[in-house]
């Protein structure tokens, strides 16, 4: 598979190389963009304000720049919370995703979205307190309308961003659980 892995609201950090390198170590082809041009941060408040100051626009357009060449190939889109976000609008944006692969994070669903069959698998933390079980709901309900075939892994106890061993919020059986069946998932496109 070909995969555009995007990066959380801190940044292209560590942990999203060595999910490319995982990924990579499976077979895969992955490009890890950074939308934040070379900044990371320590806190989750620190990243938000850059992304407010850069703009959710800008950022989807960095994205898209990033994606554009390797589009063509049926990429897979996935990424961690914000990049999770990311991932999600330009998956849905685009008739040749062979696959979505979100890690602690949704995004909103256009009313007009429409996708055929697009594979979709979520690992969320539960609780988790970006993304309460009524917008877990609500979005699982809008992506099955428009057309996605989604899978839902929560996490009890975990943190949010429980992947990244560089986070508090880490837990190495959450994580480990998570890969095993993502590239279990990936292994089926």
């Amino acid at each position: 598979m070909h995969i555009m892995l995007f990066h959380s609201t801190y940044g292209l950090r560590r942990a999203v190389r060595q999910a490319a390198d995982r990924l990579r170590a499976a077979g895969h082809e992955v490009w890890t963009p950074d939308l934040f041009e070379g900044r990371t941060f320590d806190t989750v408040e620190e990243g938000m304000a850059y992304y407010d100051e850069v703009g959710k626009d800008e950022l989807l357009r960095r994205a898209v720049l990033a994606a554009a060449p390797y589009s063509e190939r049926g990429l897979v889109y996935a990424g961690f919370s914000l990049g999770a976000s990311i991932a999600q609008t330009l998956a849905l944006g685009d008739d040749r995703a062979r696959g979505l692969l979100l890690l602690h994070g949704t995004s909103d669903i256009a009313p007009t979205a429409t996708v055929d069959d697009l594979p979709v698998q979520l690992h969320v933390a539960e609780p988790d307190p970006f993304e309460t079980d009524d917008w877990l709901n609500a979005w699982y309900l809008q992506m099955g309308r428009a057309g996605a075939d989604v899978e839902v892994h929560r996490y009890a106890g975990a943190g949010h961003l429980y992947t990244d061993p560089d986070l508090p919020d880490y837990d190495e059986e959450a994580a480990e659980a998570t890969w095993r069946v993502a590239l279990g998932f990936l292994g089926t496109l």
